[in-house]
């Protein structure tokens, strides 16, 4: 018996290799109780839709884990890691300018005016001198609304006021912006390809722009949403005076606005092709590939919903199952979606943790020992089919597992 676990994070309890390990253990205790005399191969392909866990699952496909000592979102060092394959990257955005890396964790008025992604830039020129060329880049859980000014600076940019003066930090400082300076730009960048992971597809600027429908998730005001707009359409007509036209239409383009604008100054400066998060990451992954000769594929996030059906991850493994003709089943920590949206959706069942603790706030604090059992009881399915006894049924719905 085959079978491959390629599940994301169940957000705020566990990384996806975390998941995938505890799924596997449990899977192997029910094996060795039930079936034996036959073997069980399980391979873990960590996922992610191009936010966090994406350079998780980047180092379970056989990237080298490296770090360096960045600039976080408000200044502070800080050693963020990304991950290299070859002449290949993939940087997490999160990693160093993320929400996360806020001081406490938490955003207010003050950072989403200020915070920066100078760090992810400081990543990039990191991967530039680890000789990589190709570099993925995943958005998600951004602090900054700088429009990637920080970016920029990272790669050399000097982004200056009306006096010759270096801006500092943070979107709401763009409003000052009067040249931008790249005598210094990092010239390695004219030899690399940048990949965009992401999901996002709101431009830069307006009603539907970056500060408009990400600011508030990042602590801004209405105040500061109509600052930080305003002071974003500034650096865009800037840059334009540097760069040329192409300035102006890459902040209408589809994801410009993603991760605080980060998409628009790669769009724009980097000239990155913007792609769905999961549809990169299953790429190199290579996933499609590994499920060759599998008997199933188990996948799953921490809430399996009707956010799930609009391109997340267990509906990405899903989509490569079928292709490949393995049945699919997931787990998860809650669901919402119904039997017929399941059904729809490929998975042959739906396993939530809240199947076997009612609290919600249990199974994010047990999730791990929760996953366990999930795994057993879907390896004693599989065992009951292996050695002709049937098939378990579904804690949740009491119906045969028939995978």
């Amino acid at each position: 018996m085959h079978i491959v676990i390629a599940p994301d994070k169940f957000k705020g309890s566990l990384s996806a290799p975390e998941v995938a390990r505890h799924l596997e253990k449990g899977l192997a205790k029910a094996w060795t109780a039930s079936a034996p005399s036959s073997a069980l191969e399980v391979l873990r392909i960590p996922v992610a839709d191009g936010g966090e866990g994406t350079l998780d699952a980047a180092v379970g496909s056989g990237f080298t884990r490296r770090s360096a000592l960045v600039s976080g979102p408000t200044g502070q060092p800080l050693t963020a890691d990304f991950a290299v394959r070859g002449r290949e990257a993939v940087i997490e955005m999160a990693a160093a300018s993320g929400l996360a890396a806020l001081p406490g964790g938490r955003p207010d008025s003050a950072t989403a005016r200020t915070s920066s992604s100078l760090g992810t830039g400081e990543l990039i020129r990191a991967a530039l001198d680890a000789g990589c060329r190709q570099i993925v880049l995943g958005v998600g859980g951004s602090a900054n609304t700088d429009g990637g000014a920080g970016l920029l600076q990272g790669l050399g940019a000097r982004l200056l006021d009306s006096e010759g003066n270096d801006l500092p930090p943070g979107g709401a400082a763009l409003a000052r912006l009067a040249s931008i300076d790249l005598a210094n730009f990092d010239t390695r960048l004219d030899e690399a390809e940048f990949l965009l992971a992401s999901d996002v597809d709101n431009p830069m600027l307006g009603d539907q722009g970056a500060a408009a429908i990400f600011g508030p998730q990042k602590g801004a005001s209405a105040e500061d949403v109509a600052a930080l707009d305003s002071a974003l359409d500034t650096f865009v007509q800037v840059l334009a005076e540097e760069i040329g036209p192409r300035a102006l239409k890459a902040a209408d383009a589809p994801g410009a606005g993603a991760a605080g604008g980060v998409g628009y100054a790669a769009i724009a400066v980097l000239a990155a092709t913007r792609r769905p998060g999961i549809d990169v990451v299953l790429e190199f992954t290579e996933l499609a590939e590994r499920l060759a000769g599998a008997d199933l594929v188990i996948t799953g996030e921490g809430s399996l919903d009707e956010q799930s059906l609009l391109g997340k991850t267990p509906m990405g493994v899903a989509r490569a199952a079928r292709t490949a003709g393995v049945p699919v089943v997931a787990v998860c920590g809650r669901t919402t979606l119904t039997a017929a949206q399941q059904q729809q959706s490929g998975f042959r069942q739906v396993y939530p943790l809240t199947a076997l603790e009612a609290k919600v706030e249990v199974c994010i604090a047990q999730a791990g020992p929760l996953l366990e059992q999930l795994g057993q009881h879907i390896g004693a399915g599989l065992a009951g089919l292996t050695a002709g006894t049937g098939p378990a049924s579904s804690p949740r719905t009491k119906e045969p597992l028939n995978v």
